[in-house]
């Protein structure tokens, strides 16, 4: 017997919508993309790791890590003096979430859509 359909998605709410553009809005950066993708390699990095090999200050790293914890993609702790930066996994599963959601729904208009056109 065939499996059921997968229920329509359901629209994301406004509260999610605004901290998924948040999340796309900090994303929207390649130093920060970047800073991601080294956070993503493993353990919680401090603000000089982070630094290193980047051509930037510590104080540009700094401010763009703001950006990011911000927006909920990364967190901060203090290990004894120092800062250590880790990714927030489940801001970044809700901001796939919205995507998946979205990508549903503009595959549903475009087989309606074509419904329409070639009926």
């Amino acid at each position: 017997m065939p499996s059921a359909p997968d229920p329509a998605p359901r629209r994301p709410s406004q509260p999610d919508r605004d901290r998924a553009a948040r999340v796309f809005a900090a994303l929207g950066d390649g130093t920060r993309l970047a800073l991601l993708s080294r956070l993503c390699e493993g353990s919680p990095r401090s603000l000089v790791e982070l630094t290193e090999g980047t051509g930037l200050t510590r104080q540009g790293v700094a401010k763009h890590l703001g950006v990011l914890e911000q927006a909920g993609v990364v967190a901060r702790s203090r290990v004894g003096r120092e800062s250590r930066f880790s990714v927030r996994q489940e801001s970044l599963a809700d901001a796939r979430r919205y995507l998946d959601t979205a990508s549903r729904q503009w595959d549903e208009a475009i087989e309606r859509l074509k419904g329409f056109v070639e009926g």
